[in-house]
């Protein structure tokens, strides 16, 4: 509603809405009536009416602070309407002089302004309560969807705030008001005791997994000290599966369950390996036995002299596996290089053997065989349509006799392979 301000009705003159008596009666004119507003019997009768005329414009000064107040709208249609009645109802019996008459009809000419004002209010209420009731379904839907998931960290969170945002709005009708909060309510509710049981079964779960803990801790503690290498590394690994299958302890102990779990890991894998520090000590003059092998076996390549490279080979291998054990960071390295060697000499047996094998050769020579059976068929075909002048058999047939040439030289280098 826009502001709009009316300013004070000035009086003409004292005298044209009041007089003064000879007893010093002060009068106001309001129409054709005469009010008594008061008595001045000490001053002149200038002095009574300008004393009677400040009143006025006292009252006409609040006439205008309504006004103003009205048009902005800070007073409700209720308050609005009192005021203007008080107001009219004290100047009904005037102490005052002025233009009595353009005083009330000021404030009559507000009523239609706070009829409009009420409207706007009862439409601006309608709006909130629909945009409330919009927004209580939302919450409503945001709080069953909360429900129905298995947030625990943030949804109880999610649910608080909802609910603060659900008190801050107005209430809507009654009976949506109390559906839509009934299913609020169900919403948290079913969100509580879910919440609740899961923590519950978290908590025995928790509880059982110390239990496990506890009893992987004590073997873990009782092996620690043993010198089986191989089979309480092992044994580690599996105790290490079985502690991360078992899931959480409680807060508090899980940690503590840990630290003496790890204790007893560390106490053992400690002893392995300066046990293994002190045995690869002592197995890195091995490692250079068979490193000085290493260049025999090396000097065997590439093999001339099949047979004499097997007994040397076999005579090295036996030395190899008599030099013993060698430091762990040593042994894919040394193991490489003598397997290459092996490896090297069994490739070249290998060879000799696919060269001489008989079945193969027999194969090769039937392939040649009927190869050259083939071809010579062909030739006679050829000079058969050259003596007919057939050019498009003959294009033919020299194609087909050029591609048997070529399989039968591969097939004469390939028999010849097999045939030493």
């Amino acid at each position: 509603m826009s502001e709009q301000t009316t300013p004070p009705m000035q009086p003409t003159g004292p005298a044209t809405f009041g007089r003064v008596a000879e007893d010093g009666t002060v009068y106001v004119r309001v129409g054709d009536t005469e009010h008594e507003v008061g008595q001045y019997p000490e001053g002149t009768p200038e002095e009574a009416l300008a004393f009677f005329t400040r009143r006025y414009e006292s009252v006409a000064f609040e006439v205008q602070l309504l006004e103003q107040r009205i048009h902005k709208g800070a007073l409700s249609p209720d308050e609005a309407l009192s005021s203007i009645d008080q107001m009219v109802a004290s100047l009904a019996t005037p102490h005052c002089v002025g233009d009595i008459i353009a005083l009330v009809a000021r404030l009559d000419a507000l009523r239609p302004l706070i009829s409009q004002q009420r409207e706007q209010r009862r439409e601006d209420k309608v709006r909130r309560t629909e945009d409330a009731k919009a927004r209580k379904e939302q919450i409503v839907a945001a709080a069953e969807k909360v429900a129905g998931g298995r947030d625990w960290r943030n949804g109880a969170n999610r649910l608080r705030d909802l609910l603060t945002e659900w008190k801050a709005l107005p209430r809507i009708d009654r009976a949506s008001d109390d559906a839509l909060w009934h299913r609020f309510s169900a919403a948290r509710t079913a969100y509580t005791k879910a919440r609740k049981a899961h923590f519950a079964q978290l908590d025995e779960s928790r509880e059982a997994a110390r239990g496990v803990k506890e009893r992987l801790v004590k073997e873990a503690e009782a092996i620690a000290d043993s010198t089986d290498w191989g089979a309480t590394s092992a044994r580690y690994r599996t105790l290490m599966q079985q502690w991360k299958a078992a899931g959480p302890a409680p807060r508090g102990v899980e940690d503590q369950l840990w630290q003496r779990f790890r204790a007893a890991q560390d106490t053992f894998f400690g002893a392995r390996d300066a046990a293994n520090a002190a045995q690869d000590e002592e197995f890195r003059a091995n490692a250079e036995k068979k490193r000085a092998l290493l260049v025999e076996a090396e000097a065997l390549l590439p093999v001339r002299d099949l047979d004499a490279a097997k007994r040397a080979f076999r005579d090295l291998a036996e030395r190899w596996d008599a030099a013993g054990k060698v430091p762990r960071d040593q042994i894919n390295d040394l193991e490489g290089r003598i397997r290459k060697i092996e490896q090297a000499i069994r490739g070249v047996e290998d060879d000799q053997w696919r060269r001489s094998d008989p079945e193969k050769s027999a194969r090769a020579d039937d392939m040649v065989g009927k190869l050259r059976d083939a071809i010579a068929a062909l030739e006679s075909d050829l000079a058969s349509a050259r003596a007919a002048g057939d050019q498009s058999r003959i294009s033919a047939l020299e194609s087909d006799l050029a591609s048997r040439r070529s399989f039968l030289e591969m097939a004469e280098r390939a028999a010849a392979e097999f045939g030493g």
